[in-house]
């Protein structure tokens, strides 16, 4: 991930619903959840809920998939663990038992697991 990924995926974080679908999503795992149990569960209107999973999407942060009539997000863990792997790439001056935690955190999220979850 480059810095301008970053940025953009924090800037889609720094609001109170997107980071709460994310979450959502992420805890939903790789089967997603249909966009209308997303604006339930947020208690957001559908149209409001379709804004905020598209500048998520923009950022990278989620996917879209058509299962029949429905449109299912879910997280893309590749892209959040590049995003820690980002902030965590030259931690702590070179002592990497500090960032011990936050690296196996990341390693979850690796193309190698992610694939294995799709």
């Amino acid at each position: 991930m480059d810095q301008r990924q970053a940025l953009s995926a924090f800037a889609a974080l720094a609001q109170e619903t997107r980071l709460q679908i994310v979450r959502m999503l992420v805890v939903a795992g790789p089967d997603g959840m249909a966009a209308g149990i997303v604006a339930e569960k947020t208690a957001v209107s559908p149209s409001n809920v379709s804004f905020h999973l598209k500048e998520l999407e923009r950022s990278g942060l989620i996917n879209q998939k058509r299962e029949s009539r429905s449109i299912i997000y879910t997280a893309n863990y590749g892209a959040l663990g590049g995003l820690i792997r980002f902030l965590m790439e030259d931690c702590c001056g070179g002592n990497a038992e500090i960032c011990a935690p936050a690296a196996a955190v990341a390693a979850c999220c690796t193309p190698q697991t992610t694939e294995k979850l799709q």
